[in-house]
């Protein structure tokens, strides 16, 4: 693989070494998520894992990771209005 980036098609990542960190019963409608070489985390729907992939950096994920478990996207789960 030539270059990994941001969006690209996430069957182009291979099928091997995707997980699904978590899932919602939501029948089959999942986050997976990707350890890449780098460090880097890809993230892809599970329901179309020929769609795009998010890249995000080890950082950026560790920022994602820490705020969720501190309440800072728990205005996610409550509706809008």
């Amino acid at each position: 693989m030539d270059r990994i980036y941001n969006g690209m098609r996430a069957a182009d990542l291979g099928t091997e070494g995707w997980h699904k960190p978590w899932s919602g019963g939501n029948g089959g409608n999942c986050f997976e998520a990707m350890k890449l070489a780098d460090g880097r985390v890809a993230v892809r729907q599970s329901a179309d894992p020929a769609g795009p992939a998010l890249i995000y950096s080890p950082h950026e994920i560790a920022a994602f990771i820490e705020g969720a478990k501190s309440g800072q996207a728990d205005f996610l789960l409550t509706p809008t209005g």
